[in-house]
This record gives structure tokens, C-alpha cells and sequence, in this order.
């Protein structure tokens, strides 16, 4: 019994760091698309909405990895959920208002975005206090 649980408890510590891993890859993959963004005043104010949202995602669950209750959790993978949201919003203005076209790393982005939210989302119902 006492394997199991170690093995649960391994395979838990490294999903964490796999996933910590990725949302630090999706902030720099978002300061890719930040700085590729056109020198105009729009692009500028909603490119740094994107570039914050984006990068908060990863802060966040850090954040939430080291909470010291389950109601601290909950809340702070909440904060992640909804900047996960905020970064596809921020994409789709940025592409309907033709700041910036849905190319393949875009397209890329985006997907990432929608699978890190479905995640966070399922952990932070698994968290429920």
C-alpha cells in the first residue's frame, strides 16, 4: 500500500512541475507574439492586456502549488481559469480587429490556451473547499 501511495504521490509531484513547465513555456511563447505585434497604439494597450493575462496564468498556478488551505487553492486556481479565458479573449480582438492574423503559431497559441484553461478549470473543481 505504502508503494502506491508513493508512486500516486510521485506521479502527482510530477505533473505539477510538467505543468508549471508548461505554463512558463506558454508566457514565453506569449512574449514571441507580444513583441511581433504591430507599432500602433491599439496594438500596443491590447497586446499588454494579452502579455499580462498570458503570463499571470503560470504565476498563478505557481502561486496556487504553494496555497496553504483548500479554499486558498480553489481561489487561486479560480484566478487562473479566468486568465487562461482573458488570453483567448485578448487573441480573438486582436484578430478580428486585424492586429495581428490567425497564422499557425497563432492557431498554435490558441489551442494551447483553451487546453491549459480545460485543465486548470478541472483541477480547480477537483479543489472545491
Amino acid at each position: 500500500m505504502n508503494e502506491i501511495s508513493i508512486d500516486m504521490e510521485t506521479s502527482r509531484a510530477e505533473f505539477i512541475q510538467k505543468f508549471q513547465d508548461r505554463t512558463k513555456k506558454f508566457a514565453l511563447d506569449a512574449i514571441k507574439i507580444y513583441q511581433r505585434l504591430p507599432k500602433t497604439e491599439e496594438a500596443r494597450i491590447i497586446g499588454k492586456q494579452f502579455l499580462r493575462s498570458s503570463l499571470s496564468v503560470g504565476a498563478n498556478y505557481r502561486a496556487a502549488c504553494r496555497a496553504r488551505s483548500k479554499a486558498e487553492l480553489f481561489a487561486k486556481l479560480s484566478i487562473t481559469v479566468e486568465e487562461a479565458d482573458e488570453v483567448v479573449y485578448w487573441l480573438e480582438i486582436m484578430i478580428e480587429s486585424s492586429i495581428i492574423k490567425k497564422d499557425e503559431p497563432i492557431n498554435l497559441f490558441i489551442k494551447e490556451a483553451v487546453e491549459i484553461r480545460s485543465v486548470l478549470a478541472a483541477a480547480r473543481k477537483n479543489a472545491r473547499p
